[in-house]
């Protein structure tokens, strides 16, 4: 690891606890921020990204881009007029290089938006030096998707692992924001 890398971790016993990682996430992200998730099936990723796609106050259901590989969703005003990052979604699970990873063409909306890609490493740090790595990781059994039943039925509790990579989250103090 560089010099250049910010960890800390948690234990996230159900979804409600996941989705409130990904709400304290919001306050910290911005427009240029990619997030890049990685667990297994059901370790809570999605669930993860509902969580901060609320907080961010975007429009439209979060939900696992599985099929359809990348969803926008675009930012809906604030109370007082304002409208913070779209949140684009992608699920790298079908990708199978970086060429099919850049023909997304996400950099194009990486500025303007906060970027998570689900089963992203590997391929998706290559579109910034910068990034935030979250490792979710749930206790080996049954197999299920990201669903609220599958994470809040005795499944265990999850792990997840923060780090912050580049200059951008050198003042970042992730362990303030975890439940």
């Amino acid at each position: 690891m560089s010099d250049d890398v910010v960890r800390t971790e948690t234990d996230l016993p159900d979804a409600a606890s996941t989705r409130a990682l990904g709400a304290a996430l919001a306050g910290v992200l911005r427009a240029g921020d990619l997030v890049i998730l990685t667990g297994d099936l059901g370790a809570g990723k999605t669930t993860l990204t509902q969580g901060l796609g609320a907080a961010l106050g975007v429009r439209g259901q979060v939900a696992s881009p599985t099929f359809i590989v990348a969803r926008e969703h675009p930012p809906l005003p604030r109370e007082d007029g304002t409208r913070g990052p779209a949140l684009v979604h992608v699920d790298a699970y079908r990708l199978g290089d970086l060429s099919e990873l850049d023909a997304l063409d996400l950099d194009s909306s990486l500025d303007e938006s906060v970027t998570v890609v689900e089963w992203g490493r590997g391929l998706a740090e290559a579109l910034t030096d910068e990034r935030l790595e979250i490792d979710l990781e749930r206790p080996r059994g049954g197999v299920g998707d990201d669903t609220d039943a599958e994470l809040d039925a005795g499944a265990g509790t999850r792990r997840a692992v923060l780090r912050g990579v580049g200059a951008r989250w050198a003042d970042v103090d992730l362990a303030a924001l975890l439940p």
